[in-house]
């Protein structure tokens, strides 16, 4: 008993009538007690109170009568109060010194342990020591030792605890930075004077407490529920294939084949050309999980002559997986060319390349298409393979030899009915299953043989796939299929990804792996007819079940593709391989693995009636089905090993712990007991059911050791790198030092990491792989932990974002190597079973829970209490189904080799004891089946429910009936419910009473439960909707603690609530867990609440935790309502916003008619409410528009939730701000450039109070005196420096000269972007920050202070063209969606999406639009007023009224690219639709044909009044000439936004002022009166236009040139230049200054509405604005695309020499050809042009003087000929197709009855085409095969040319060869020239050339005869021609005889 109790000591007289003659005595001791405190009652019991400690003794009870004496002992031992009498206190000591901390308590039986920041401190008898009194000695202090020290001590139930804080200080101070770190609790504690504690080593709490309370025995949860990785995504993969090059062979007619998976696609034929030009673009759509899309193989083939009746002949092909694309930056490869190969002949090389464009879009990303320039780049193949970074452009031939030796595991199953038929019936009971495995890699399949009924089957086959290397397709996919006569089923599936077992380092390996084992997981291995859960089988989804494990080694060899012996198919090849030898995978171990179950909640109703129980499986044992959770004999694991093996290697400690331990793998069966509405708990109260199991596996525990130390490291940087985001989104101080010492963590963990992995070196079964890994590990961990250290010094406050993400790099590649690929112990799985069905089930990687004795290589759930939440298997668990809890669990596990199983309990929370099974005397005990709890403390839990934000949207209104379900141990309790909202404050404190935990005080104080709180919807029918879940842990308060500073009262923090994988808001709330004492409740704190409150019994969070308060104004600025849909298919007529915020608000007026106008009549409101001072709990503002109906009807029409109140915190402008800078600033605008400025708009700001001049260079196309004169140019220089020719340009040369612009910046930005990430960004001192503006300035360095830098003049000066700016995105993400002044809410109605994305879904729950801002400030601000404040408008001066206005809106459309292919032919025939209010314009008749990349070139006038018509439609729709045309995508524009703003979007300024030209001003207003109207409207000074060309706004001066030439090229006076440069330097104007909108062309997203989130293509467009009461524009410009130009190529082909000869002459033999050539201007090969044939050429000259003419149609800016024409004869119309410029020629052998044969060819492109040879002799190969030195040429620009050119054609071997010279002369005239001198094809009229010299064959017909006559009979056939006459005089001879014998006879028998 205790101290200060009342002890009552009993002495029963029996029976109680003798009690009078009964004499009583008590003595304590042998001594009568004569203390006041003792009195005896008359029934004899002694009563002592109150007690002391020196109460304890032996007391004897003395009953005696005349006859006898009785007797009676007692012991009272008496427990002094547990109180520590010295508690220890906050000690700062120096580095390297002592620390000591006292704690000497009284009482008896204490035990005294120590704690450093929740974590237990142990006695290591050097540095930490523990004296006899319970002090703690710290010897040799360290700044690591820093921290808070609690002191436990406790004896049975009762504990008390005092707390400490160590600081340690160094000898020298760093002086970079103040060295404390103000936290709150730091603050609050006000303990320290000096310096504070290291920061870098504080933690700040993070979002989901969780990740930060220090864990010791309790393990993180995962938040996140839902399986991702089999869910269904969108895919779009579209593939543009530009053209082909280098194809192998002789007068091909090339097409393209683009293959994914099983759908194909071809592009058209191209007729006798080996680089065809195709320019086609493919789309192919999926709707498949991500795992099945990456493993698609994209192929590319190039066919030889396909047509209907014959498939062609296969060129070559290039493979590569989905996934390797969808991993490229931006998932694109963009302008690459692709290898061919022809995978039947791996010897023979390149078969040519394919140039091509391949993109993969999942739903909801956006794609950075690069912009479409003009393909004048003449690409270097080689440097621009189609191949992912790192890849060699020389990839090799390869064999893969995997090779599969057996199988084990395989669960018991038949999948064929017949075999149960069978087995009913004949009684057979063989094993019913026949597996084989199947492998599948790069598009190619291997299987090995059948091993018929076998459950372990052996194969020992190797598959062979020759492939090239490295190879593009990431993963190999292994499968174990059971063969059956219907259909094969899938047992199991594994990928092999190869970037895990080979690394591409310079010292890197081959892939290679094993032999090890690998497991296959899939359904549950209990067999049923029709599996559910099939797909998991098939590799898609988390497996639910262990399913085999397969025994693999995969090896690699570089092939040499020259050495004869190798076969040159690409074939599968299966062989067989020797058996390999048992210990090959490593000696065979016997594991343990024990559980206990500690609590099972949250158990879902629907199961509730039944009785549940857990079953726990490691691979195949535990399961029941299988049978082998008890091995028949110890040896025997499932007949795998050897039993005398076995017992060899086992020890005796094993032998005697367990004789013959059977396994328990179930929990037995248990009814569950309600907790609440929705779920059941199973009472296990102080009984906790366990079970244990034995299992035989090869111990690889190595692999798993340095997973486990990685994934540590992993796993602290990852809470580290979020405690810093965190403290930077919560704005609290000096997040740098966090970083600093999360990066200091990690350089240790690092070295650390290095000294583990390096044991167990010579452990049998390592594979070439492990010594490989180990080594990529080490040196990868050694240079990231290098890294870590010097980044840690260079982390500055600037640099802490970027040093974040270098972080997050890190961090992805410790993930990468902690994930092992070859497997040891299977997973553990854990399943409810309840009434003997699978209900759910959670799968825990076997490495998380395996023990070490070394804490680093210990899994991280080992030994420690684990929260695991259940979940529904296979697809079922997808979308809101798989969210539901179906059950959370506490269990605790530990897994380990069965020698090492003395610490395995020691984890568990403490005051258990074990029940274990009776094994009958003398045998050994087995584990516990059961803990008993003895000690319980009791609790009681304070849960602060305050508010949440940005909740899911559950009703169809939009909004939801928010309540919260608070989850406790076996408690729940819930919030009231608040209608109608998704920013509900409940602001309610729950209390759960008597809360029992089991286990002892101090752990439950440092490592509570978690709390779960579930946020549902209410409804008024059917069960209450999930809407998301969060965790807490709670603060925990001893009895004995004082509650104060600085732990309590518990801050209010925010919670981040997640709806599967997706966050779906924030919980404001606070949690504290106070336990209850010896004297009940009254020591807990008392609850202070607010006392206004009138909510009956609802309490409301107590004064101490509610936030503080302020009173804040909210001006609302309400202008009005757009887009407003239907309500209950009304529509809206009489609109009202309501806006609410913390219970306050207030109602704009009224709109009387929404369609006449839907703007407000009143604009400023305003309401004052009470928020908290700390800006981040501010509450949401509820934006609500409701449509008044009649009879006083109200409808909710949308709503909007504005979480951020932040950014509309008025933040009045600080009295310097209004001046700014005293001093004139003068910025200068060169008139002249200097030779070493490039051009560059650089704007320096400079502190107030300081003069400077700056330089901005302008470069102007009218400088004074750049214009007539022309540059001298040097002798070697390119033709293409010319002069321009002011006449020759249009829009559209500025347009594409905008393009390069564009294309050089993005350039410049990649270089720069790689550079930063090298170097680090040296700090800019003085404050003097350098502003560069969007231009093309490459490399520009950010110097110190006010000193430039300017980088080096180009090297190649581009003629100067007046630019605009090229957006490659949308307007609205240059200038912050316009919102400068004016808001878009978006208004919602309806249930909000269960998809992963939700964002992309919102789309359609928006029912309109809200324009409107917000404006608060704290009322006691009373800002100073200007003169011309108007009181009525509040914060919200100077905003325009919003009166309707009449505006002409023109819209230019340049042109689309990419557009999604509408037609079945793969392209589409796009056109314009245009929609602004009621006004649509299609421009149906102008579309055009069968293009995917359309050029527009228009533009449309449209007449609209704001508010009515703000949004403006730009559609692309695909023209049919039956049915209705398809909408191809469309894009939107808020005109509104764009015409209120400030940035003044209404008509963008040039970059140049002109007033004729292509660059002309087109707005109505000149840059003087732009000018001049902003001063007015910004109340500016100025502007003030002076002499010598100077301009001054406010304090501003700006100089610029001051003339301009008109159309007769007289100069004049303007001030428009400088008006000019002011606009385009606008946003350096103090207080008003902002980026005005320049002349531009913006890209924006096509989109579909059936396509959400995916781009259909994009459009080019800028739009004008002019208000109809200004003055009127004038003409739109003329954007029309340029006309083709008209030409004619005359081609005169003179001779040829040196052509192969092809023909031998039958009689003669001599070598000779019939030579012709033939000529075709690429794309028009039906009109191919033929000479006439030069015959019998025995040298291989031939003359022909012989004339082709090619009309062609050119576009000079993109250097492409255009060809109308139709597609084929059923096309309805032409299509325009755009090629480049190319020549082909060809020399052909004429034969007469045969087809004739193909010598050579050459092509030229007539824009560089090298230049003709002088003579025969000159031309060369070289001139071919070398074009890179060869000086090239340009028809357009020499128009005349003449010389010899070589034919080549490939041989044999695939290499160039001379087969001939042609000598030509090309001649170029334009259509009018050649109109007016005609010349006649071949040798006609007019102009006719004359005939050639060829040698006279007119006689040769009559001659020849006779000659072959001669030759055959006297040279070549001589003696043949002998024997043939010979014999026929024989013939004639025996002829005769037999004609003559019978007329013979006959006389000579007659004796005539």
């Amino acid at each position: 008993m205790r101290s200060g109790q009342t002890a009552r000591l009993p002495c029963k007289i029996i029976p109680a009538s003798v009690l009078q003659s009964v004499h009583i005595q008590w003595t304590k001791d042998g001594q009568i007690p004569s203390d006041s405190r003792y009195t005896r009652r008359s029934d004899g019991t002694l009563i002592i109170s109150p007690l002391e400690s020196e109460d304890s003794g032996v007391y004897t009870c003395t009953a005696s009568t005349q006859h006898q004496l009785e007797q009676r002992q007692l012991q009272l031992r008496v427990q002094t109060d547990l109180r520590i009498t010295t508690a220890p206190n906050n000690v700062q000591v120096s580095e390297g010194s002592t620390a000591l901390l006292p704690c000497v308590v009284s009482g008896d039986n204490v035990t005294i342990g120590w704690s450093r920041n929740g974590v237990p401190v142990r006695p290591d008898g050097r540095n930490i020591l523990t004296s006899s009194d319970g002090s703690l000695i710290l010897n040799n202090v360290k700044p690591s030792d820093e921290g808070t020290y609690t002191c436990n001590a406790y004896t049975g139930i009762y504990s008390v605890s005092a707390t400490a804080e160590v600081r340690v200080t160094k000898d020298e101070q760093q002086g970079e930075e103040p060295a404390v770190l103000e936290t709150e609790n730091l603050d609050r504690q006000g303990m320290f004077m000096g310096g504070g504690p290291d920061p870098d080593a504080i933690s700040v709490a993070s979002v989901t407490a969780v990740t930060t309370n220090v864990s010791n025995k309790r393990s993180k949860p995962d938040i996140k529920m839902e399986p991702s990785s089999g869910r269904p995504v969108d895919y779009q993969v579209s593939v543009t294939v530009i053209e082909a090059r280098q194809l192998v062979g002789l007068n091909m007619d090339p097409m393209v084949c683009v293959e994914i998976g099983e759908e194909k696609k071809y592009t058209s034929m191209k007729e006798s050309t080996n680089c065809p030009y195709y320019n086609e673009y493919f789309v192919f759509d999926f709707h498949v999980p991500p795992d099945v899309m990456f493993d698609k193989i994209l192929k590319l083939s190039v066919i030889h002559s396909k047509n209907l009746l014959r498939s062609g002949t296969l060129v070559g092909t290039f493979k590569l997986d989905v996934g390797t694309i969808y991993s490229q930056p931006d998932h694109q490869f963009h302008h690459k060319w692709a290898l061919l190969s022809d995978p039947d002949d791996i010897s023979s090389g390149c078969k040519g390349y394919v140039r091509c464009d391949v993109a993969v879009v999942a739903k909801g990303d956006t794609i950075k298409t690069p912009h479409k320039s003009s393909e004048t780049d003449e690409d270097d193949i080689e440097g621009n393979l189609l191949l992912p970074d790192g890849v060699p452009a020389e990839r090799q031939w390869a064999r893969y030899y995997l090779k599969l030796y057996r199988a084990e595991g395989l669960p018991r199953m038949n999948t064929s009915i017949m075999a149960n038929v069978k087995k009913a019936f004949i009684g057979e009971n063989k094993d019913l299953v026949d597996p084989y495995v199947q492998v599948q890699f790069a598009g190619q399949k291997g299987k090995t043989s059948v091993q018929k009924s076998c459950y372990e089957p052996i194969w020992n086959e190797q598959i062979v796939f020759t492939e090239m290397f490295p190879p593009l397709c990431k993963r190999m996919k292994i499968q174990i299929r059971d063969s059956d006569k219907v259909n094969d089923v899938a047992i199991g599936t594994h990928f092999l990804d190869l970037r895990k077992i080979s690394n591409d380092g310079d010292k890197g390996f081959l892939p290679t792996l094993g032999p090890a084992w690998v497991n296959l997981y899939g359904s549950t291995r209990t067999y049923t007819l029709m599996d559910e859960y099939q797909e998991l089988n098939e590799g898609l989804g988390e497996g639910v079940s262990f399913r085999a494990r397969l025994l693999i080694s995969l090896g690699v060899e570089i092939l040499d593709v020259s050495s004869p012996d190798i076969s040159s198919s690409t074939e599968v090849q299966v062989e067989g391989v020797p058996n390999i030898s048992e210990t090959a995978t490593g000696k065979v171990e016997e594991f343990f693995l024990f559980g206990s179950f500690l609590e099972a909640t949250m158990i879902d109703r629907k199961i509730g009636d039944k009785p549940i129980n857990f079953e726990v499986t490691i691979g195949y044992y535990g399961n029941e089905v299988d049978g082998v959770a008890q091995p028949k004999t110890k040896g025997k694991k499932d007949g795998d090993e050897e039993e005398s093996e076995l017992i060899h290697n086992s020890s005796e400690e094993e032998m005697d712990d367990d004789g013959g331990m059977t396994s328990v793998a179930m929990t037995p069966p248990m009814k569950p007991v309600v907790t609440d509405r929705n779920y059941f708990h199973l009472p296990y109260f102080e009984r906790k059911p366990c079970i244990f199991i034995k299992s035989w596996w090869q111990d690889q525990r190595r692999r798993l050791y340095n997973a486990n130390v990685i994934d540590n490291l992993a796993d602290k940087l990852e809470d580290g790198l979020n405690d810093v985001q965190e403290i930077i989104k919560t704005e609290k101080p000096y997040p740098e030092r966090r970083l600093r010492g999360v990066l200091e963590e990690l350089s240790q963990g690092c070295s650390h990491f290095l000294t583990l992995a390096n044991k167990d070196q010579s452990q049998s079964g390592r594979t070439k792989l492990d010594r490989e890994r180990l080594k990529l590990c080490m040196s990868e961990v050694e240079a990231i932990g290098q890294q870590a250290k010097s980044m840690r010094s260079q982390v500055k406050k600037s640099t802490v974002r970027d040093k974040i993400k270098l972080a997050q790099n890190f961090l992805t590649k410790l993930r990468f190597l902690a994930d092992e690929p070859q497997h040891s112990v299977p997973d553990v799985f854990l399943w409810m079973i309840s009434n003997g069905k699978r209900i759910a089930y959670a799968r825990v990687p076997s490495k998380d829970i395996l023990y070490s004795g070394v804490e680093e290589e210990r899994g991280k759930d080992c030994g420690k209490v684990k929260t695991i939440f259940l979940r529904i298997p296979g697809k079922k668990g997808f979308g809101p189904a798989g969210w539901t809890v179906q059950a959370k669990i506490e269990i605790y596990l530990w897994l380990g080799l069965n020698r090492q199983r003395k610490d395995y309990l020691s984890g568990l929370p403490n005051g258990f004891e074990e029940n274990k099974l009776s094994r009958g005397p003398g045998l050994p005990c087995s584990p516990p089946i059961s803990l008993t709890y003895m000690m319980k403390q009791i609790f009681q839990l304070r849960v602060h429910m305050y508010q949440a934000r940005s909740l899911f949207a559950a009703d169809s209104t939009g909004l939801s009936d928010p309540f919260a379900r608070v989850f406790f141990s076996t408690q729940s309790q819930v919030t009231e419910v608040l209608g109608e909202t998704l920013c509900p404050t409940w602001d309610q404190l729950l209390v759960f009473e008597n809360v029992e935990l089991f286990g002892e005080a101090s752990e439950l104080r440092d490592d509570p439960p978690i709390i779960v709180i579930e946020i549902y919807d209410q409804d008024t029918v059917g069960k209450a909707d999930f809407m998301g879940r969060t965790f807490a842990k709670p603060v925990v308060k001893m009895a004995d603690e004082h509650y104060g500073p600085p732990r309590f009262p518990p801050q209010l923090e925010y919670f981040q609530i997640y709806r599967g994988n997706c966050s779906a808001g924030d919980m404001l709330g606070a949690f504290e867990l106070l336990q209850i004492g010896p004297n009940g409740k009254a020591d807990l704190p008392p609850i202070d609440g607010p006392t206004d409150m009138e909510r009956g019994p609802i309490l409301p969070v107590p004064l101490g935790i509610r936030p503080v308060l302020s009173r804040y104004r909210i001006e609302v600025l309400f202008w009005g309502l757009r887009d407003l849909k239907r309500v209950n298919l009304a529509q809206v007529d009489r609109p009202r916003v309501d806006i609410e915020c913390a219970g306050k608000g207030v109602q704009s007026s009224l709109i009387p008619n929404y369609k006449k106008n839907p703007n407000f009549g009143t604009l400023v409101k305003w309401f004052e409410v009470d928020l908290p001072e700390n800006e981040l709990l501010h509450p949401p503002l509820n934006i609500r528009v409701v449509d008044c109906r009649a009879f006083g009807r109200y409808t909710l029409v949308g709503s909007h939730a504005v979480t951020m109140l932040r950014k509309f915190i008025y933040r009045a402008r600080d009295k310097q701000a209004n001046s700014w800078s005293t001093t004139e600033e003068i910025i200068v605008v060169g008139m002249e450039t200097e030779p070493s400025f490039k051009k560059m708009d650089t704007v320096v700001k400079l502190d107030s109070g300081s003069d400077a001049v700056v330089k901005v260079e302008v470069s102007k196309d009218d400088d004074k005196d750049g214009k007539g004169k022309k540059r001298k140019r040097k002798k070697g220089d390119e033709i293409e420096d010319d002069e321009l020719d002011e006449s020759m340009l249009d829009w559209w040369s500025k347009y594409f000269a905008s393009i390069d612009t564009l294309m050089e910046t993005l350039k410049a930005q990649e270089a720069a972007l790689s550079d930063s990430e090298d170097k680090d960004d040296a700090d800019v001192a003085d404050g003097g920050e350098i502003k560069l503006e969007d231009s093309p300035v490459k490399g520009s360095k950010r110097g110190k202070g006010k000193k430039r830098k300017f980088p080096e003049p180009l090297e190649k000066k581009k003629p100067k063209l007046d630019e605009l700016k090229v957006y490659p995105k949308e307007l609205e993400t240059e200038f912050d969606n316009f919102e400068d002044w004016l808001h878009t809410f978006n208004l919602f109605r309806g249930k909000g999406g269960d998809d992963d994305d939700q964002n992309v879904l919102d789309e359609d729950r928006i029912v309109g639009k809200f324009k409107g801002s917000l404006s608060m400030y704290k009322v006691s601000d009373d800002s100073s007023r200007e003169a011309s404040f108007d009181s009525n408008m509040g914060t919200f001066q100077n905003v325009p009224h919003n009166d309707p206005i009449n505006v002409l809106v023109r819209i230019y459309v340049i042109r689309a690219t990419d557009l999604h292919p509408a037609d079945i032919n793969g392209k589409a025939d796009p056109y314009i639709a245009i929609r602004l209010g009621k006004t649509e314009i299609k421009d149906k008749e102008n579309y055009i044909s069968k293009q995917l990349n359309p050029l527009f070139g228009k533009s449309f006038d449209v007449e609209a009044t704001f508010p009515m018509d703000s949004t403006l439609t730009v559609s692309i729709y695909d023209w049919d000439l039956v049915g209705t045309d398809d909408l191809i995508g469309e894009t939107k524009l808020d005109l509104e936004n764009r015409f209120y703003s400030k940035h003044r979007a209404t008509c963008g300024i040039a970059c140049n002022y002109a007033i004729h030209g292509y660059n002309v001003w087109r707005d109505p207003m000149k840059p003087t009166h732009i000018l001049a109207k902003l001063c007015k409207d910004h109340k500016l000074d100025g502007p003030h236009y002076g002499p010598a060309g100077r301009v001054k706004v406010e304090n501003r001066v700006f100089m610029a040139p001051t003339e301009i030439e008109d159309e007769n090229g007289l100069k004049k006076q303007t001030e428009d230049h400088l008006a000019l440069t002011v606009l385009k330097h606008w946003e350096d104007i103090p207080r008003v200054g902002c980026k005005i909108v320049p002349e531009h062309v913006e890209t924006r997203p096509l989109l579909h509405p059936d396509k959400p989130g995916i781009e259909q293509g994009r459009i080019e467009l800028w739009v004008d604005m002019f208000p109809k009461d200004m003055t009127a524009p004038g003409p739109a410009l003329d954007i029309s695309p340029r006309k083709p130009k008209k030409f004619e190529l005359r081609v005169i082909i003179w001779n040829t020499d040196e052509v192969v000869l092809e023909d031998d002459d039958i009689f003669t033999g001599e070598k000779s050809s019939d030579i012709f050539v033939r000529g075709w201007l690429k794309g028009q090969q039906e009109d191919k042009q033929d000479t006439d044939v030069h015959y019998h050429s025995i040298t291989g000259e031939g003359n022909f003087n012989w004339r082709f003419l090619y009309p062609f149609d050119y576009l000079m800016a993109e250097e492409k000929i255009v060809i109308s024409k139709k597609e084929s004869m059923f096309a309805w119309d032409e299509t325009q197709y755009k090629i480049p410029a190319r020549l082909n020629l060809q020399v052909w052998d004429a034969d007469h009855f045969s087809a004739d044969d193909f010598l050579g060819a050459i092509e030229l492109d007539l824009n560089r085409f090298p230049r003709g040879a002088k003579t025969a002799k000159q031309c060369t190969i070289e001139m071919v095969t070398n074009e890179a030195e060869i000086p090239v040429v340009s028809i357009f620009k020499q128009k005349r040319i003449k010389g010899w050119w070589p034919f080549v054609a490939r041989n044999e071997e695939d290499e160039f060869e001379l087969t001939g010279k042609v000598e030509a002369e090309l001649h170029l005239l334009t259509g009018e020239e050649a109109e007016r001198s005609p010349v006649g094809e071949g040798r006609n009229e007019p102009d006719p050339l004359e005939k050639p010299n060829r040698p006279d064959i007119a006689l040769l017909w009559f001659l020849i005869p006779f000659k072959a006559a001669k030759h055959l009979v006297c040279d070549q056939y001589r003696w043949l021609t002998i024997k043939i006459v010979t014999a026929l005089l024989l013939l004639a001879i025996l002829a005769l005889f037999l004609y003559n014998m019978p007329g013979y006879m006959v006389k000579k028998m007659l004796g005539a």
